[in-house]
């Protein structure tokens, strides 16, 4: 029965009815405008005005059927259902055109007309956004997957869907409590989908700014490969030493910013990054202006090559690391306190990223301090950066290694003294920090 008491002589029922009229009237509006950009390029079947009738469509069969039944939500949803498959129908049979986008986004912009009903107003808009967002960067995206391999597509879709499928399976109990297995699962694709994104940038755009550019890029995947990548370079073409210098010194900056974007994805209080952040900034400084010291170089199409993160393989080696520093961890730190802690920083040698993953989530989960957790994090970076000209030694050219040994030592000094130096700082005013 339809509700009639009054409210400042205005009936309650019909405000509900007409603000969420009003919402989805926006919503609609919104996703249609986009579509409706497309008429002066071809042929549209759906336009602003379907897709915000669509959108009230759903909204009032939704609300109604509370007082009149589900009938006549039933009915709606079969005649907005079949009235897709007509527009797919006449799109690829009529027109002879491929492509689905117009009919998914016509069904569920009537789903989000459901969702004003039932007062899901936030996540109807932020899904209505996030549609539209994806509409209006359509040219973008297809650029985007033509710059990378069928294997990497591939590799991402079987990390993610053999990750998504342990989750629910593994117990929510820490083994021996110590190990989350479903932490593991989620800091592994978090980790690895922050690798991702630099891994495409680096596959779309890395030979236009040249070896520094996506020797930055690939710092941003991953520093050590990076710089195993451009010390290789160095070996088989001497002449563009200058360069593949200027890409190793950015992977210190690019290393800094990964670590502190992990340490925010796993804490997002942002306390432990703010820790990290005075060393890494210093560090980050000297680098640039390092890099701005040398002159222009001459273009060059070289760029730095690296596996998929999302390959199966690296995603497993990054997690049995990760698994095996939390460990050790737990332990130093139960037999020699925050000392036995910092020793874990030695895994920095082989991924900072992992030491402060590792950190962050023992920092949350009330296992050590996020002073401790911020401090061992940071103490990885460096121990990463003095062993970056030790992988150049081995697998690059002896000039490289003569080059940029000393600079990074000095980076390295410059880090160790802001860390002793902010270390004290919050150790003697903890209180004012945290």
């Amino acid at each position: 029965m339809i509700p009639t008491t009054t409210t400042l002589g205005l009936d309650p029922f019909l405000l509900d009815a007409l603000k969420k009229i009003g919402l989805s009237l926006l919503i609609g509006i919104l996703i249609g405008l986009e579509r409706e950009s497309w008429r002066s390029d071809k042929r549209i079947f759906a336009g602003v005005r379907t897709f915000t009738i669509t959108c009230i469509l759903g909204t009032t069969a939704a609300f109604l059927s509370d007082y009149i039944g589900y009938d006549i939500l039933l009915i709606t949803t079969l005649f907005v259902a079949v009235y897709c498959l007509f527009l797919i129908y006449e799109v690829h049979l009529v027109e002879n055109r491929s492509g689905f986008t117009s009919a998914v986004a016509l069904f569920s912009t009537y789903l989000l007309g459901i969702l004003v009903a039932e007062e899901f107003f936030q996540i109807a808009l932020i899904i209505a956004v996030v549609i539209t967002a994806l509409l209006v960067e359509k040219k973008p995206l297809h650029t985007l997957a033509g710059s990378l391999a069928q294997r990497d597509i591939i590799d991402a879709l079987q990390f993610i869907a053999l990750a998504f499928i342990l989750y629910p399976i593994v117990p929510d109990e820490p083994v021996y409590d110590v190990v989350s297995l479903k932490s593991v699962i989620l800091i592994i694709v978090l980790v690895s989908a922050v690798s991702f994104v630099s891994y495409v940038l680096l596959k779309r755009t890395g030979t236009k700014g040249g070896i520094p550019y996506s020797g930055f890029l690939g710092g941003l995947a991953s520093s050590v490969a990076s710089i195993i990548s451009l010390s290789n370079i160095s070996k088989k073409k001497p002449a563009l030493l200058e360069h593949v210098y200027v890409g190793a010194l950015l992977t210190i900056i690019s290393m800094t910013i990964r670590d502190l974007v992990i340490a925010f994805l796993i804490d997002p209080s942002g306390r432990m990054p703010l820790l990290m952040l005075p060393p890494f900034l210093v560090m980050s400084a000297a680098t640039f202006l390092l890099v701005r010291r040398t002159g222009n170089m001459q273009d060059t199409d070289e760029t730095v090559e690296l596996n998929s993160p999302f390959a199966i393989v690296p995603a497993l080696k990054f997690g049995a690391l990760f698994t095996v520093i939390l460990i050790i961890a737990n332990i130093t730190n139960s037999i020699g306190g925050s000392l036995g802690t910092y020793a874990t920083a030695i895994g920095g040698i082989a991924s900072s990223s992992a030491v402060t993953a590792s950190m962050a989530s023992l920092a949350i989960a009330g296992k050590v301090s996020y002073i401790t957790a911020a401090e061992t994090a940071v103490l990885a970076g460096i121990i990463s950066t003095l062993s970056k000209p030790f992988y150049m030694k081995v697998t690059g050219a002896t000039e490289l290694f003569r080059k940029t040994v000393f600079y990074f030592v000095l980076v390295t000094i410059l880090g160790l003294l802001v860390f002793l130096g902010w270390g004290y700082y919050l150790n003697t005013f903890t209180e004012l920090i945290i």
